[in-house]
């Protein structure tokens, strides 16, 4: 890839930062561009202020933090290295996993006019040991709870 070229940078949001939510992503700048919606395997609980999404595989305090089969919604934007840095600090990221969330990067399946594609994405998840006695988000949206 030619020096002049940047690898566009992609972030799956399913809680706050979501158009309309209390830390709407719109508010960072240069201005995130919506890609379209899509979702993840994994499980969204409810910590209260703000969801947690824990993915499918991850394992907390020896037991399953993800149910099998469920799917977390949101939404996908296109971002810059600055929003990002501000994100990780939002999200309170750790060089040494231990902050609240922990950054990932994975195919997420993004609603296209014709079925889904999946396109490789920036995601906050919560750090497992944040979900015991949290209610799991049944429709894996949070703006429908």
């Amino acid at each position: 890839m030619p020096d002049d070229v940047v690898a566009a940078l992609h972030v799956f949001v399913y809680g706050t930062l979501r158009r309309g939510g209390s830390n709407d992503i719109a508010r960072y700048g240069p201005a995130p561009e919506l890609i379209g919606y899509g979702s993840i395997a994994g499980t969204l609980y409810d910590l209260g202020a703000y969801p947690g999404a824990v993915l499918s595989g991850v394992v907390a305090d020896g037991e399953r933090g993800a149910v099998p089969g469920a799917r977390i919604h949101g939404e996908i934007y296109r971002i810059t290295d600055a929003v990002e840095a501000a994100l990780d600090v939002l999200e309170e990221v750790r060089d040494d996993g231990a902050g609240e969330y922990i950054k990932r990067y994975l195919e997420v399946a993004l609603k296209v006019r014709t079925g889904t594609q999946t396109l490789r994405c920036l995601v906050y998840e919560i750090h497992p040991s944040r979900i015991a006695g949290r209610i799991v988000i049944e429709s894996g949206d949070w703006f429908r709870r």
